[in-house]
């Protein structure tokens, strides 16, 4: 493919020119993908890929008023287990925001309140046109409160207990996640199926409700099968697996990555037969051979970025719920 620049480097135009579009269909590829069709779209994004062009940063803030930046917070990791999820979504969401020209600011808050004035001072100094919101949980004020403001956002999270919140937001579907681990087992013949989860709201909620799901017509009563925990940590989830393993249970489903080692590690110790299955596919999960619920973070990324463009320009809020991947690994052994 042709350059068209004298320093060898590929321009809008001659970008346009070699793939016989418009240099506004190259821009709507970038700034407001949704309107393009989708053959044109990967047709310009192919170019751009093979071509290395990125349009100038300078020349497109002039043009747009905006500062081509996006603000997202960051959270300290906890246990080296759970971070990783978002250290993966913090990496695909910079990839996807580089390619149509955008770059994150990262920031640090004590709670949500501070988050949202960090926000609201970066935006008002046009040091951010948009922000992303994460980890979102039961009756969180910063949707309202970034709404009421004017800051653009997207959340990685429903808003859990407003359904009906009109701001935008991508989710992973934990319940079929759960659902899917649950039914796995239970095709496999087991019948008293425990869940570990830390706490009875938002996403431990949500993945509970896969498992109660997949353990309907089992003829088990699941109340004593489950047990919901303060904390995430693997000592906890060795805690609680005993428990529920002097309960009777054969098989056990659980809210994150961090809870599963804990269980693996007690039956293992013990040479129990009980199948563990995680939630996050972390690092962890697959270097211990844990089988686990795979989050598509990189296709959430891409969703949220293409949503905050949309916003950008104009566009109405959308949602979205990705569906996530179980993932088997040294399970063909246990079957009740």
């Amino acid at each position: 493919m042709a350059n068209g620049a004298r320093d060898g480097r590929p321009t809008m135009v001659s970008l346009a020119r070699d793939l016989g579009v418009s240099r506004q269909t190259i821009s709507n590829v970038l700034n407001n993908p949704d309107i393009v069709n989708e053959r044109t779209r990967a047709r310009v994004l192919a170019a751009i890929e093979e071509t290395g062009y990125r349009p100038s940063a300078i020349g497109r803030a002039l043009r747009t008023q905006r500062s081509m930046t996006i603000g997202l917070r960051l959270y300290p990791a906890i246990d080296g287990i759970n971070g990783a999820i978002m250290d993966r979504f913090t990496h695909s969401l910079t990839e996807s925001a580089q390619l149509h020209g955008y770059r994150l600011t990262l920031l640090s808050a004590a709670d949500a309140p501070t988050e949202v004035k960090s926000l609201e001072a970066l935006h008002h100094v046009s040091a951010i046109d948009a922000a992303v919101l994460t980890d979102t949980f039961l009756d969180d004020p910063r949707p309202a409160a970034l709404g009421a403001r004017g800051l653009p956002f997207v959340a990685f999270g429903r808003p859990w207990g407003d359904p009906d919140a009109p701001h935008a937001w991508v989710d992973v579907d934990g319940r079929a996640g759960t659902l899917a681990a649950t039914t796995y087992l239970r095709e496999r013949g087991h019948t008293r199926i425990g869940f570990l989860g830390v706490d009875a709201t938002g996403v431990s909620a949500d993945r509970r409700e896969g498992w109660a799901a997949g353990m309907a017509g089992s003829g088990v009563a699941g109340r004593d099968l489950q047990v919901l925990l303060a904390h995430d940590f693997a000592r906890d989830g060795a805690e609680a697996a005993a428990v529920l393993r002097d309960r009777g249970a054969t098989a056990l489903v659980c809210a994150s990555d961090s809870l599963a080692l804990g269980a693996v590690g007690v039956f293992r110790n013990e040479s129990a037969d009980i199948p563990v299955i995680g939630f996050d596919d972390t690092p962890v999960a697959s270097a211990v051979g844990i089988s686990s619920v795979a989050q598509p973070v990189e296709a959430a990324a891409e969703q949220i970025i293409g949503i905050l463009l949309g916003l950008l320009a104009g566009g109405p809020p959308r949602r979205v719920l990705l569906e996530p991947t179980l993932v088997l690994r040294n399970l063909e052994q246990f079957a009740s």
